[in-house]
């Protein structure tokens, strides 16, 4: 009788120890997913606190770059007789607009820039290495009307958040995509085209439509506005907006 209950026993034995093993197995797999959840959260932590500083770094390069620009042409100055001086005081030519028979206009690194449908005016970055320029947008929402895409947004800046909460509204022009140094990805953004003065200089202008809070100034004024307009000399801020 003991004899043919042996094998059955044994047969439990066994079986319950690989119940055991597939349990432990089992949490081990888990313990794992959840330890490479936590790593993976962590490098994404980690990785949007660089682009944050990578950020403020970049802006803080750029205020160095203007210094130290201002510096250097005071000492090409120093060095050089009272006329050559004369002719070194003239705007660094960063752009060449098309020949005119007028005085060109002169715009520094840093300007106001004057929105018409907003009627109130902002600090725009001149960066005659951007080829278009962009607004600072929040809340985008895309619309049809009379059988045309719009969209609606805010204006993001510090003031903005404090005091307008005015939505602006207005026609795509087009679509364009572009792609994030840090993303493979295509980003779609909406182009628009608004009425904007700086100093004297009143013209429609097209801006993308992109989230630039990581960024000093809410507008960036680019290359296509600025090359039959006026001539760009980085050393200087405010030039246009000093003499409005």
């Amino acid at each position: 009788m003991y004899k043919r209950l042996a094998p059955l026993v044994a047969i439990g034995l066994l079986s319950g120890c690989s119940t055991v093993n597939h349990q432990e197995l089992h949490q081990n797999t888990i313990s794992a997913i959840h330890e490479s959840e936590a790593r993976l959260d962590n490098k994404l932590t980690n990785l949007t606190l660089q682009l944050s500083n990578n950020a403020d770094y970049i802006d803080s390069l750029e205020t160095e770059v203007i210094a130290l620009t201002k510096e250097v042409e005071a000492l090409k100055q120093a060095q050089l007789g009272e006329d050559q001086a004369e002719k070194q005081n003239k705007p660094l030519p960063i752009i060449a607009p098309k020949a005119s028979s007028s005085t060109p206009v002169v715009l520094g690194s840093v300007e106001q820039v004057h929105l018409d449908i907003l009627d109130r005016s902002f600090d725009a970055r001149v960066d005659t290495g951007a080829v278009t320029s962009s607004l600072s947008a929040s809340d985008i929402q895309a619309f049809e009307r009379d059988g045309k895409q719009w969209v609606k947004f805010k204006l993001l800046d510090d003031k903005s958040r404090k005091e307008n909460d005015r939505w602006i509204e207005a026609p795509v022009i087009r679509y364009v995509k572009i792609r994030q140094s840090t993303s493979e990805k295509m980003e779609r953004r909406a182009v628009v085209e608004l009425w904007i003065r700086v100093g004297k200089i009143h013209e429609k202008a097209q801006f993308t439509l992109a989230d630039r809070s990581q960024m000093t100034h809410p507008i960036l004024l680019g290359r296509e506005f600025i090359k039959d307009i006026a001539l760009v000399d980085v050393s200087q801020q405010y030039i246009l907006s000093s003499n409005k």
